[in-house]
This record gives C-alpha cells, structure tokens and sequence, in this order.
C-alpha cells in the first residue's frame, strides 16, 4: 500500500535519504507523544511505528495513536520508512535502531521478516481478538509457518476507477460495464476535449495494480494464485494475453493523458490531481478506494458527489475482479519496547482503533465489527461492506505477495519491467520473458 500524500512526495526523491536516517522522536514527531496521558499501564513507555504512510495517511494514523496513548499513557513517534520497508528496517536493525512496530504493506516482506527471525508473534489476546472480527483469508495473509505473525489494520479495494462526473457528463458516456466499453469510452471522453485515463507511471506499483485486475478477471483466481506463488511461469500465454489487453491502453494516447512519456513522470498523488485538481487534464484514474481520501482531503472533492467511481470491469469473459491490498503491523522482537508495541497491535486489532481512522476518511477496515457510521461517507461505507462481503474470495494485491526484490523494490522487478512496457508496450512476449527472468531471480526457482 505505498501512497504518499500529494503534499509531501513532491520533495520525495530528495527527501528519502534523510527520512530512512529519521528514527528519532525529533525527526518525525509524534501521534500522542506531545500530550501522553498522565497515567496508564504503558506511562513512560515509548512506542516507535514505522510505516510508508505519509501525508494525509500518516496524519489520519495519527490519530489512532493518539487514541492509543491516551487509552495507555504510551507516548508514539512515527517514522516514514520510504517504499522499500525491507530495505528500511534491515539497515535499523543492523544499526541496533529498530522501531517497535512496523506496518508492512507486502505478504512478501512480511514472510521475509518471519524467516529472517525478526518478528514477534502476535499475542494471544491479539491474535484472539483478530481471529473473532477479520475473515481467515486476513489471518491467512499474516501468518508464516503456523504462526500468526502479521495483523491487518489498513486495507484497500483495489478494484475501482474513479472519474469526475462532469467530464462523463460532457461527453454523452455512462459507467462502463466491461473492458470494450471502457476503451470506447475513454475515446469518447478524448474526443470530447479530456483525455481518458491519468496514469501514475512514475509509481511502479500502480502499473503492477493495472495488471492484476486484468489478470485475474481474465485468467481466473486459481492461475492468479498460481502466478502469485510463482507456481506458473510469466512467460505463461494467460501472462502475455493480458500483457497484450493492457497494452491497448497503454499504446494510445487518447486513453493516456499525455501519452506514455507523461505517465512516466506522473506519480499517485498526480494522477488524482490530473483528474480532481484545479485543472483538470484527464477524466479518469484507476487505482483503489484511497483515491477518494486524496481527492477529499486535498482537492476538496466530496466523495460520491463530484468524485465517484465505478467497479473495474470484467475482461473478456471473465468476471469483475476484486483485488485488495492492506497493511500489516508487526512487532520486531528486538525492539526496544517489544512489550509495548505488542499492546498496541492489540489496540489495533479492535473495531475501536479502525473507528478513529475511518471517521478521518481514506480508510478501510477488514474488520467485520467496524460499524457502518463510523465511516466518514455514503462511498466508503459501501466500499467497506463490499470487501468485507467478499470474504476469502478476495485476492491480495500479487506484487505485495512477491519476495521485495520482484514486486516491491523502485527501479527493479516488476515495477521497472511494466514501466518499460508502459513505455514500449509493442512486444508483451518479450515482457513476459523479462519478468520471469526477474521472478525467477527473486523466488529462487
């Protein structure tokens, strides 16, 4: 789940160096650390959380830390990790810095951290209290070898195009049903003076989100697993065949605002501003339920009214694909104040803790016992109950299952690999051979 806010990632690239040098209370200040309450079972203690969440997210996740702390007496101090956490907290522990909590956003990283010996298990009351209110594909996700390591607190609908009512308006077109009438109305859209789709080329993990939808409605959840484990090769016709699908958005500037050179240098929080900002250059973007909290908080948009969105459409024959993402809070067990970060997994695995965060907005729960009103709209509210409603039949986010060095690393892997076909999406079997290379390189097999 790597969103920066539009507010800080302008600077990002200049700013990650010193953020990865940032564990300090100092450097990032606090979520309840400036005001602990008085007393408490956790006064005195400091609780240090890592995390990719910047921005909004990492505003509104303060929140639930100052919640935290007033309930406990704990101070918190949170800490941007930067997009490769694997990288991020290797290099804390090995300097013997290590936060107490990390909030993981990849199945991948997080069974690397497992092997690795670095985390703590869940405690018996967190592991209870999350096994009674989240669906088992949510425990499933967070467990290594048996052990329940991984507790899902944030999560995502990754399954859903936003658009700006009026520019569909404008152009005669309704909400899409499937992919053809998606391609032809975004050409519609184009020729009525606002190109279809802002792409967030320069964020390789969303062009990894665009893949996976048309995967897995076109290929089916079982090769969708088997892919995800790297049971099936990349070089598999179903890969190529959704490669070429997608490459008929990628290759026509009239469904790319900008074209393919422009998406390149295009990152998330762009892409909604292209869409909900001031001046707006495109008429739609696709990536998960998030885009609502962003065109909110920073454009002003009202979710459900002048920012709506429609389910991704299905592929072919296929079905609509529901592809879903979230974070995972860990606790290294070398951590300082492990003790104290396990009370605060066990906080969050509470409806109460997802209630702080989804009043704020830009939030989803797995939670099953979050109540409905807590959410701050009539869209989140929905999108909600939708993911819950799926259950197990959700499929997590592929790339975030993959080892970090295929489908979590900037400049490398998948992400490189599809910004290269976004870029030059002519030869998808060539694609296909290039990101097998890769995953066979980081699955060792």
């Amino acid at each position: 789940m790597r969103r920066p806010s539009l507010t800080t990632l302008r600077a990002a690239g200049a700013l990650s160096a010193t953020l990865a040098l940032a564990l300090t209370a100092t450097a990032c200040g606090s979520g309840g650390g400036d005001t602990p309450a008085s007393g408490g079972e956790l006064a005195g203690k400091t609780v240090t959380v890592a995390g990719v969440w910047t921005g909004g997210e990492q505003k509104n996740f303060k929140k639930v830390l100052d919640a935290f702390s007033a309930k406990t007496g704990a101070k918190t101090v949170f800490v941007p990790s930067g997009d490769n956490v694997s990288t991020f907290v290797g290099s804390k522990i090995e300097g013997g810095n290590a936060p107490d909590v990390v909030l993981v956003p990849q199945v991948g990283v997080l069974k690397q951290f497992a092997e690795a010996g670095w985390l703590k298990p869940l405690s018996e009351q967190a592991a209870t209290t999350a096994g009674g209110n989240l669906a088992p594909v949510w425990k499933n996700y967070g467990t290594v070898d048996g052990t329940f390591y991984g507790l899902y607190f944030k999560a995502a609908h990754k399954s859903t195009v936003w658009y700006a009512p009026d520019a569909l308006e404008q152009a005669g077109v309704g909400e899409p049903k499937t992919w053809d009438e998606l391609l032809a109305a975004g050409r519609t859209l184009a020729d009525s003076g606002r190109p279809a789709f802002a792409v967030a080329g320069e964020d390789g993990w969303t062009l990894t989100d665009w893949f996976e939808n048309v995967y897995l409605s076109q290929a089916g959840p079982e090769k969708y697993d088997r892919l995800a484990r790297h049971e099936l090769k990349w070089t598999d016709p179903s890969v190529v065949t959704a490669l070429t699908t997608l490459a008929e958005v990628f290759k026509d500037e009239r469904l790319v605002a900008g074209g393919a050179a422009e998406a390149l240098r295009t990152d998330f929080p762009g892409s909604v501003e292209k869409v909900f900002g001031p001046e707006p250059k495109a008429a739609l973007v696709y990536e998960g339920d998030f885009v609502g909290g962003v065109a909110k908080d920073e454009f002003g948009r009202k979710p459900g009214e002048d920012a709506r969105f429609f389910p991704f459409p299905p592929v072919g024959g296929g079905k609509a694909p529901v592809v879903s993402g979230g974070d995972a809070a860990v606790v290294l067990k070398d951590a300082k104040n492990a003790d104290a970060g396990m009370k605060l997994l066990e906080y969050l695995a509470t409806p109460e803790a997802a209630e702080v965060w989804a009043g704020a907005g830009g939030f989803l729960s797995p939670n099953k016992d979050v109540k409905p009103e807590a959410y701050a709209d009539d869209t989140a509210r929905a999108t909600a109950a939708s993911l819950v409603a799926a259950g197990d039949s959700v499929r997590f986010d592929m790339s975030d299952q993959a080892p970090a060095a295929f489908g979590g690393t900037k400049g490398a892997g998948e992400w490189k690999l599809l910004q290269d076909f976004l870029r030059d999406p002519s030869d998808p079997k060539r694609t296909a051979a290039a990101l097998e290379a890769a995953a066979a390189k980081a699955y060792g097999n």
